[in-house]
C-alpha cells in the first residue's frame, strides 16, 4: 500500500510550506504592469523587505533564485581580479565562492567542515594578514542549508572591525531570513541577500539583496555592472519597470504581498520565538531516536543549530529506505543529504535534513516527526524511545 488520500507535506528546507492565502493571492489574472494597482502594490512591498531584514537602507529585486542573488550581490561591488574572503560550513559557502570564480574573482576559503560553525580567530588572523587589503568582500553564509549549521555572523563583522579590514561584510540569509534571528543593521552587515521560497513562503522565482551605504559606494567605484545585475535603478528606480529590469514577475509579487502581510501580522520576533520552538521539539525527537539507535545530529551544539533545517545522519542503508518509506506511505518528503559524502557514502545518502521553516505551525511538527516514527519502526531501524512525547513537552512551553 502507498500513500494515497490527504495532502503531501514537503517538509525539505525550502521550497517550503507556502500559505494558502498566498497561493490565494497569486492565482488572478494578469495584471496592468504599466500603472495601477501592482505599482503601488510594489513600491509598498519595499519598506516590508526591509522590516524582514531588519534595516533602513536599500533592497533590490530580482526574478531569480538564491544564486541569482549570489551573483548579483557579488557583480555589484567586486570586480574581476579581486579577492574575496569565503569561511565555509557546507556545500552552499562553496557554491558562493565558485559563483565568484566564475565572474573571474579569485576567493580565498577557510573550510570550517560541516560540523560546526566558523572560527572569527581564524578570519580576524587571515584579515590581518592580507595587509594591502585585497580581500574587498567577506562572503558569510549565516545558515548553510546542507550542514543546519548557523554561523555567528556579528562576530565575523566584530573580526572585521578587531582587523581593522574595509572589506565588506556579506551575509548569505537565503536559508535563514525569516526563520532564524537575524539583524541586518545592528550586526553591521554591509549586504544581505535571501530568495523567495524559504521563510518568506513564496515559490522559488525571486531573489533578494539588501545594501547599505557603504556597498553604494563601493558599486560606485565599480568600472562597470551589468544592466541586468546593477542594483542602483532596482533599489532607486526612476520608472517602474526598473524595479525588475523589465517586466515584473507579476504573480510572485501578489503572492510576495500577501506574505508580507502574513509576517507583519505575526511580527517577526513573534516568528522568531515559533522557528525556535519547532526547533527545539525536533531536536528533542532526535535526541530520544540517539539513545539507542543509529540516529545522530549533524550539529552537536544548539547554540550553532539553524532553527530553520536540520541535518541528521542515520547511514546506509537506512537513509534511502527512510526517505522512500516516509514519502509512499505518509505523504512526507524530506530533504536529501546535500553536500554530505563521506567515505563509504559518497553521495551522502546516509543524511536526511528537515526544514522546518515558513508557514509550519505545531501539528506539522509533529505529523513530521510521527511519520518518521513510522517509518523507523516499518524499517526496524534501531531507534530509541518517546521521541514524540519529548517533542510534544518543547511544544507545550508556550
Amino acid at each position: 500500500m502507498t500513500y494515497a488520500g490527504g495532502r503531501g507535506y514537503l517538509a525539505i528546507p525550502g521550497p517550503s510550506v507556502m500559505p494558502d492565502r498566498v497561493l490565494q493571492a497569486m492565482h488572478r489574472p494578469a495584471p496592468n504592469i504599466y500603472e495601477g494597482d501592482l505599482v503601488d502594490m510594489v513600491y509598498g512591498i519595499v519598506p516590508d523587505l526591509k522590516y524582514v531584514a531588519r534595516t533602513e537602507h536599500y533592497v533590490a529585486i530580482y526574478t531569480g533564485n538564491g544564486h541569482a542573488a549570489w551573483e548579483a550581490a557579488l557583480s555589484n561591488v567586486v570586480a574581476e581580479g579581486d579577492k574575496v574572503l569565503v569561511p565555509a560550513t557546507g556545500r552552499f559557502g562553496h557554491g558562493w565562492a565558485d559563483m565568484a570564480v566564475g565572474l573571474g574573482v579569485v576567493p580565498e576559503v577557510i573550510d570550517f567542515g560541516r560540523a560546526g560553525p566558523f572560527d572569527p580567530n581564524r578570519i580576524e588572523a587571515a584579515l590581518r594578514a592580507d595587509k594591502t587589503h585585497e580581500i574587498k568582500a567577506v562572503l558569510a553564509t549565516h545558515v548553510d542549508t546542507s550542514s543546519s549549521v548557523l554561523n555567528p555572523v556579528a562576530e565575523v563583522r566584530a573580526a572585521l572591525d578587531a582587523a581593522g579590514h574595509p572589506a565588506l561584510l556579506m551575509a548569505d540569509c537565503i536559508a535563514s531570513m525569516g526563520c532564524d534571528r537575524f539583524e541586518m543593521d545592528a550586526w553591521g552587515v554591509d549586504v544581505a541577500i535571501t530568495a523567495s521560497q524559504k521563510g518568506l513562503m513564496v515559490p522559488p522565482g525571486l531573489g533578494f539583496v539588501f545594501f547599505n551605504e557603504k556597498a553604494k559606494a563601493q558599486r560606485a567605484g565599480m568600472a562597470r555592472v551589468s544592466r541586468y545585475w546593477d542594483w542602483t535603478p532596482r533599489a532607486e528606480p526612476e520608472m517602474f519597470y526598473q524595479f525588475s529590469g523589465g517586466t515584473a514577475p507579476t504573480h510572485h509579487l501578489f503572492g510576495l504581498r500577501e506574505a508580507l502581510d502574513m509576517i507583519r501580522e505575526e511580527g517577526i520576533e513573534a516568528i522568531w520565538a515559533r522557528h525556535e520552538r519547532h526547533a527545539r521539539a525536533v531536536w528533542a525527537a532526535a535526541d530520544a531516536w540517539a539513545e539507542a539507535g543509529v540516529l545522530t545530529m549533524n550539529i552537536k551544539d544548539m547554540e550553532h543549530r539553524s532553527r530553520a533545517v536540520t541535518a541528521m545522519r542515520v547511514g546506509l542503508p537506512y537513509g534511502p529506505q527512510l526517505r522512500e518509506w516516509v514519502e509512499q506511505h505518509a505523504g512526507l518528503v524530506l530533504g536529501i543529504g546535500l553536500g554530505m559524502s563521506e567515505p563509504g557514502d559518497e553521495g551522502g545518502k546516509g543524511f536526511f535534513r528537515l526544514g522546518h521553516m515558513g508557514h509550519v505551525n505545531a501539528h506539522m511538527i509533529m505529523g513530521l516527526l510521527g511519520g518518521i516514527e513510522a517509518a523507523f519502526q516499518a524499517l526496524q531501524m534501531p531507534h530509541g524511545g518517546g521521541a514524540l512525547e519529548a517533542a510534544a513537552a518543547k511544544l507545550a512551553e508556550i
